[in-house]
């Protein structure tokens, strides 16, 4: 007969136990059942699936035999029907495929290491850098703040361009719109901004653009130099709708981590109108009536919700300012996205077609942009510059007909008269070489020398005629 070594039956209890304990927890919560649906339709880019359930937003695994299997994302459902957005190519797939739910959503990769590099939308590099070396990621929805809470804008931001810094001054953490037909400068000023203006790090949305442009704004617009401070997430026009509304969020995303560590931001995303256009194109394909011509009402939905995540933060001191171009079909300033955008940004830059054609660049249409925060962060002295600054610039717009074809005549209106004499120099004022930077303050001074050596002239000229009076040189 053979017995046991008590000390040996104990340990192998203890073992066991041990085991037992560490497995006991995954008892509590047992992983849920994959239910597996099949692909039974398709109509465009839409994917209908039945027996199969997930959440909006959910990432889905269309795995069909003989092809590669791709990834989409679930944007709606009805009745026992899950309608998908692929966010790759449908090369390959066949009816009944099979839809496996992941239960994951989407995220982007954050940190120091993405300095410098280029994504797409799903946050690969596009680079030929290597693997991104970076460890947290961050969902694309965001983080919501307390519009209470918010740090107020308080604080000029230099972006470099002197009629922007003088006329229409930015604020640190202000969401402005950049409003452009096509051709007009509008991405060579976004390069000026890129390149000149002071924030700790510059993020890049290029959303639904042709992709030649791509790299021709990393090369020739941002640089070397610029782009060591930046990080560009490029989505272009040919990738799918999904892709593009990711490629914006992720965008965001990367911008508000880099807020949240105390870091000044500047966001430039181009553009805003195929950021919508992504949204519309997805929501008419589910069956979403459109309601604004041919924009259904979740695009209008969408466009605030992209935009309030950026500003300032409610802690860490960090900010995010953000540009967003606004392509206006045909100079079309009163089309739907145009006039949402104007509603929810803090203030809109015009680029006008007609100053571009005449040779003045940055074609920044003075009388039709606004800065809604500056009253906020400049002093009345540079306010009541700018304000004599538009009423002269506008006044000559306004009878420049007139004074053309020269059926105004010199002395009519002594207004008109100063606006005359001020002409040239107001336009010289607006104009800016691209590789030129000016500063904020330098700026100021420049728009307020403008007037000093205006009105140092008019005395001159005063002057010489009492001169002239005394001493007989011209009748009394």
């Amino acid at each position: 007969m053979i017995t046991a070594d008590p000390k040996q039956v104990q340990q192998y209890r203890q073992r066991w136990l041990t085991r037992l304990r560490e497995h006991r927890g995954h008892l509590d919560e047992p992983p849920g059942i994959v239910v597996e649906g099949v692909l039974n339709r398709m109509v465009g880019l839409t994917l209908e699936a039945v027996g199969c359930q997930a959440a909006i937003g959910a990432r889905c695994v269309v795995d069909s035999p003989g092809s590669a299997s791709i990834e989409a994302e679930v944007v709606g459902f009805a009745d026992e029907r899950l309608y998908l957005m692929p966010t790759g190519s449908l090369h390959g797939i066949r009816p009944n495929a099979r839809v496996i739910p992941t239960d994951k959503v989407y995220e982007a990769p954050v940190g120091n290491a993405l300095l410098g590099r280029v994504l797409d939308g799903a946050g690969r590099p596009l680079d030929g850098k290597g693997p991104l070396r970076v460890q947290e990621r961050m969902p694309l929805s965001g983080r919501p703040i307390n519009p209470l809470q918010r740090q107020p804008i308080d604080k000029p931001l230099d972006v470099g361009v002197r009629s922007i810094n003088a006329l229409l001054t930015v604020g640190r953490g202000q969401r402005m719109g950049l409003f452009a037909g096509s051709g007009v400068g509008k991405s060579v000023l976004l390069g000026m901004m890129t390149k000149f203006t002071t924030a700790d790090v510059i993020v890049v949305g290029l959303i639904g653009e042709r992709g030649r442009e791509v790299k021709e704004f990393i090369n020739n617009i941002l640089g070397e130099e610029g782009m060591a401070r930046s990080v560009v997430v490029a989505v272009p026009a040919d990738h799918t709708p999904v892709m593009r509304m990711h490629g914006a969020a992720m965008a965001t995303t990367i911008a508000e981590y880099f807020r949240d560590q105390g870091k000044h931001v500047l966001l430039l995303m181009d553009s805003l109108t195929r950021y919508a256009q992504a949204q519309r194109e997805i929501a008419l394909a589910i069956g979403e009536p459109p309601a604004t011509k041919g924009y259904p009402p979740s695009v209008f939905a969408r466009l605030p919700q992209l935009v309030e995540r950026a500003g300032n933060a409610d802690q860490g001191g960090g900010s995010i300012t953000a540009f967003y171009t606004v392509l206006t079909e045909g100079d079309d300033q009163q089309d739907p996205i145009a006039d949402a955008a104007r509603a929810i940004l803090d203030g809109h830059i015009v680029l006008s077609r007609e100053l571009a054609e005449s040779g003045q660049y940055p074609a920044i249409d003075v009388e039709a942009s606004i800065s809604r925060v500056m009253t906020e962060i400049v002093d009345k002295d540079h306010l009541r510059l700018v304000q004599r600054f538009r009423q002269m610039y506008s006044l000559y717009r306004q009878n420049q007909d007139l004074i053309n074809v020269g059926a105004y005549t010199p002395g009519t209106d002594s207004r008109i008269d100063e606006s005359i004499q001020l002409h040239p120099a107001l336009l010289a004022f607006l104009s800016q070489d691209m590789r030129t930077s000016m500063s904020w303050q330098e700026s100021r001074q420049c728009l307020q020398s403008l007037f000093a050596n205006h009105e140092a002239e008019i005395n001159a000229a005063h002057a010489g005629m009492h001169a002239m009076v005394n001493t007989g040189g011209m009748p009394s």
